[in-house]
């Protein structure tokens, strides 16, 4: 355990505090400037300047219609402005501004998704460790849950920094349009700075507190202001989410972008549910996997078997966290692009079958081998345990049945081809592989990979362990013909999709999502229900990993960073050439769609730029560790026996 002086180091409070008021200062100092762009909007009609409404000879009060809900409402606000392509609507330096833009606010993103995600994990990893009756375990994960959130510390203060610098980005490159979006968003803008004033204070609290409230009741205070912490973080992200919504599927004002006067409307638009429960998973997923690559970080440099044993812990249960939360991402993908298509069925054609779609293709490889990556490292925690060789022998079956999933998942329908190749084949879908381009074949693809994925936990689950229940048996047969059956009738739904007709074939993806959650539900607790009492095989020798399972955490994190930054852009580049679907043009210089090599260099180059910062906050961390230990003189807790540390 690190010591108070350590807990309570200066230098990062100071750090800490500083730039976390960094964003609340350039929040309050942009008012102004939003307010005056306002003012420079509505000169020319004087009673809008006063009232916020145009004015009318026959009448004071304008109404207009919601362009969502179809409600009438009171006008508001001024129209959306009409931009040009000139300096006072779109400043510039002499360099593309949109990817300016599009780089501060993925690395925004990239750390917020991150500080938002630590802080749940401390939560559940802090509750484990509190119902825990054993107490040296109990003190491990309360030692886990401390150094989630220290790491998280540090992120924090790089998500204000770079928060202030989106803001000034905005102002500075797209002073217009954001003065638009201020005007709308106006009622809860300052409820986000008090929001983040309110999450900086508890989080600090919960952080410096931790040794004053390690017992008894004040360890339950000490709880709560995590969750209270969390209420707030996920609010916030509601609130960021609200303002991506609005900008893809308006809500709350008419067809000239007036608003009408009820924020909700503006807030709860088509897209905004389904996007707060992809972005809080994926949230979740990326958020764990980082967690588990510092880990690997810190098993790869260890020089004691005592520290490999801590940090192959540490990456296991940030690792089985992003799992939990990687199983359902895809499906609330689907309910996203159900949504999009419900909306406006033109956006949905752009993004699955159109200017987007080979992005998806690319998204669809990133999502096979997140996947992969996952069923690797669970195979290859099995060889901690004595007693798993009996599952390890049946993985080269496992593999063969990922590949050809993988393979089916991201065939495309069409090929891009050049005129001579055309005529060679004959036409864009290739005779053979064009068969398997299909949703129908993409969806048995991946529901496949999900569930050998949930297969090979549960195999890890049982790996040292044999079941002593009387109905073990019979269990087990049950299990087996339960995993079996589902994939019989997964592949059976996707060849019947052959044969009905497309609007009736999208309907099968529902008992196929089904299907898959039934294993993950049912299985798992019938598995831990067999292990109940279960007789141990041997000993789980904790740190006797080989390098290969360290790397394979790294690469999880990586392709998750990837896959985050391609459907940022995926998002962003479906409305095309608005600002504000349908609502406010987009009529600076950039107003086009990059091609697919472009888009992948800057997503690349985002994800590059990331780790580099975020090693540098591992390096920290882990410069604050070692301090820790040598001052307290405290050793990492024995987790295994004599290990066998493989390379």
């Amino acid at each position: 355990m690190a010591t108070d002086l350590t807990r309570r180091s200066s230098w990062k409070r100071n750090w800490s505090t500083i730039s976390c008021w960094l964003l609340v200062l350039a929040f309050l100092l942009a008012q102004p400037a939003v307010l005056g762009m306002q003012a420079l909007a509505q000169e020319s009609d004087p009673t809008a300047a006063i009232t916020g409404i145009s004015a009318d000879p026959a009448s004071k009060i304008q109404k207009g219609r919601d362009v969502y809900y179809k409600t009438e409402g009171v006008v508001s606000g001024p129209p959306a402005p009409r931009t040009a392509d000139d300096s006072t609507h779109y400043p510039r330096y002499n360099f593309e501004s949109r990817v300016l833009i599009w780089f501060a606010n993925q690395q925004h993103l990239y750390y917020g998704s991150f500080v938002l995600a630590v802080p749940i994990f401390c939560m559940i990893i802090e509750f484990l460790g509190m119902i825990t009756k054993d107490r040296a375990l109990a003190k491990r994960y309360d030692q886990l849950a401390y150094d989630f959130i220290k790491i998280s510390l540090t992120a924090y203060s790089l998500t204000a920094i770079l928060g202030g610098i989106l803001l000034f980005s905005f102002l500075t490159l797209y002073p217009t349009f954001f003065g638009y979006l201020s005007s709308i968003f106006r009622p809860v803008m300052h409820l986000y700075a008090l929001l983040f004033v309110a999450e900086s204070g508890t989080l600090y609290i919960y952080y410096y507190g931790w040794d004053r409230m390690k017992e008894g009741f004040l360890k339950w205070i000490h709880l709560s202001m995590s969750v209270v912490l969390n209420v707030i973080g996920t609010a916030l992200m509601f609130l960021a989410n609200s303002w991506i919504a609005f900008m893809m599927s308006p809500a709350g004002v008419d067809e000239e972008g007036r608003y009408l006067g009820n924020i909700w409307h503006v807030i709860h638009t088509a897209l905004w549910n389904p996007l707060n429960v992809h972005r809080i998973l994926g949230n979740m997923a990326f958020g764990g996997s980082v967690v588990a690559a510092y880990a690997a970080y810190r098993f790869l440099s260890a020089k004691t078997n005592e520290e490999r044993a801590q940090y192959d812990w540490m990456g296991y249960v940030a690792m089985f966290i992003a799992v939990l939360f990687l199983i359902p991402l895809p499906f609330a993908g689907y309910w996203l692009m159900r949504e999009v298509y419900a909306y406006r069925q033109q956006m949905g054609i752009t993004l699955m079958g159109g200017l987007l779609a080979w992005l998806f293709i690319i998204q669809a490889t990133m999502i096979g081998a997140l996947f992969l990556t996952t069923s690797y490292y669970l195979w290859q925690c099995m060889e901690r345990m004595r007693g798993a060789e009996k599952y390890l022998r049946y993985v080269k079956y496992l593999v063969f049945v990922m590949i050809v999933s993988f393979l089916i998942f991201i065939t495309p329908h069409t090929m891009v081809m050049t005129p001579a190749e055309l005529k060679a084949m004959g036409g864009q879908q290739h005779p053979v592989l064009g068969n398997y381009g299909v949703m129908s074949a993409k969806n048995g693809g991946i529901n496949v990979m999900i569930v050998t994925t949930i297969l090979s936990f549960i195999w890890y689950q049982r790996g040292n362990k044999i079941p002593t229940v009387s109905w073990a048996k019979f269990g087990n047969i049950f299990m087996g013909t339960f995993f079996t059956l589902a994939y019989v009738n997964i592949i059976w739904l996707a060849v019947y999709g052959y044969y009905i007709p497309a609007n009736v074939r999208i309907g099968l993806s529902v008992p196929q999502v089904a299907t898959t959650l039934s294993c993950l539900i049912f299985m798992t607790a019938l598995n831990l229900a067999l292990l109940k009492g279960a007789k141990q095989g041997g000993p789980v020798e904790w740190g006797r990993m080989s390098a290969r399972s360290q790397y394979a955490l790294i690469m999880l994190a990586t392709e998750f960073t990837w896959m985050m930054a391609l459907m940022g852009y995926i998002r962003s580049s479906v409305r095309l050439f608005w600002h504000v679907n349908e609502i406010m043009r987009d009529n600076s210089p950039w107003a086009y769609t990059h091609t697919i090599g472009f888009a992948a260099n800057m997503i690349s180059f985002n994800v590059l730029f990331f780790w580099i910062t975020i090693l540098f906050v591992f390096w920290l961390a882990s410069l604050s560790a070692k301090k820790a230990s040598v001052e307290s003189g405290a050793s990492v807790p024995q987790l295994l026996h004599q290990p066998a540390v493989r390379t």
